[in-house]
């Protein structure tokens, strides 16, 4: 079953909100969600795989009030994407593995192989509840999150006037002071498309995109995978200028040196974290209820401080909309658009090879 494109403040009719289909127990609210009551869960497991940082968080805000409202135990599983998706292959049809928190790239790369399944508004109600982008039809699960891609920047030696420019990693006078992120980092196929859009005819035009970059590639000091290394190279000031998601900056910011982050004024791409349901998932009722929990206000509202939440009744954190700009906390009236999950899956292992061949590896 697809999921309905619906506007977020809209509830489906016969839905009920995640915080009544959890705490209700033997009313009828809890029938009409298809999330199951809180005794049906109750001692049962549910297999949660996510990402290997802010786990901590993620059990304090997400998994405990989880737990506490249902009587259900949530095991973490963690590890990259990568990874992850590659152990969904080798299991045959049989995961372990119940509700998966992937990055949109590598959810796109698992439908194609059938490894995921689709759910609906009347399994997991608060599908209904979400902002327009959230919900694509391109994707069997939603966006429970989201990143923007933008350039992060040493404001003691550049303006956001400059900063908001691709041409600044063309400067002669930055040379060997600026990074640019792999292909295969978060911010990559971003970076990418975005050059792609502003030097080019569009998103996929990677000829384009390849050729400018590898123009720039000489003056890179460094092609980063990880945004541990983006913050060493900021924070040190061996590098001035980044493109890079939003996600990790407020804490760079906070920590009062001289970094600021701002969207490109063209080319803006934002990727999306989903909430995948594996196909021959164990705990099927468990996992479309931990899904409805994570969309919910409570949870999107006790998750604001480290993710930027996708209902419209909830409002990003001041340390993320200070840096938005115009707009801030709608990616879509920002100007920020998603990729299309088909043309990334179809060409993406060429690209990354082309990658390493006309830009890093210059």
């Amino acid at each position: 079953m697809a999921i309905p494109k619906l506007r977020g403040g809209v509830l489906a009719a016969g839905t009920t909100a995640a915080l009544l289909t959890l705490t209700a127990c033997g009313s009828g609210s809890g029938s009409d969600s298809g999330s199951g009551e809180s005794g049906e869960l109750a001692g049962s497991t549910i297999v949660v795989s996510t990402f290997p940082f802010g786990v901590e968080d993620f059990q304090t805000n997400i998994v405990e009030p989880f737990e506490r409202a249902t009587g259900a135990k949530v095991e973490i599983d963690s590890g990259s994407n990568a990874d992850r998706l590659t152990q969904l292959q080798l299991s045959g049809g049989s995961p372990g593995v119940d509700v998966m928190l992937i990055s949109d790239t590598f959810a796109a790369l698992g439908q194609e192989q059938d490894l995921f399944q689709r759910f609906d508004a009347e399994d997991v109600p608060n599908l209904a509840e979400l902002n327009e982008f959230a919900v694509d039809d391109a994707y069997a699960g939603p966006a429970y999150t989201y990143q923007l891609n933008g350039i992060l920047y040493r404001s003691d030696e550049i303006t956001s006037e400059e900063a908001a420019e691709w041409s600044l990693f063309e400067d002669p006078a930055l040379a060997g002071k600026v990074a640019l992120p792999d292909i295969s980092a978060t911010a990559g196929q971003l970076t990418v498309s975005g050059i792609a859009e502003a030097y080019g005819s569009g998103p996929y035009d990677v000829d384009t995109a390849f050729s400018v970059m590898g123009d720039w590639a000489p003056d890179v000091l460094q092609f980063y995978t990880s945004t541990t290394e983006v913050s060493n190279l900021i924070s040190q000031g061996e590098i001035l200028a980044v493109p890079t998601i939003i996600g990790f900056v407020p804490p760079l910011v906070a920590s009062g040196q001289p970094i600021g982050w701002i969207p490109p004024n063209e080319g803006r791409y934002m990727a999306t974290n989903r909430l995948m349901i594996p196909e021959g998932a164990p705990n099927l009722e468990g996992a479309y209820a931990f899904i409805d929990y994570m969309l919910s206000q409570e949870a999107q509202e006790a998750s604001i401080a480290t993710d930027l939440p996708v209902r419209p009744d909830v409002t990003a954190a001041p340390s993320f909309t200070g840096l938005m700009g115009e707009n801030a906390g709608d990616p879509v009236e920002m100007g920020y658009r998603t990729l299309s999950p088909e043309e990334i899956t179809a060409n993406r292992t060429d690209w990354v090879e082309r990658f390493a061949r006309e830009v890093s590896g210059k």
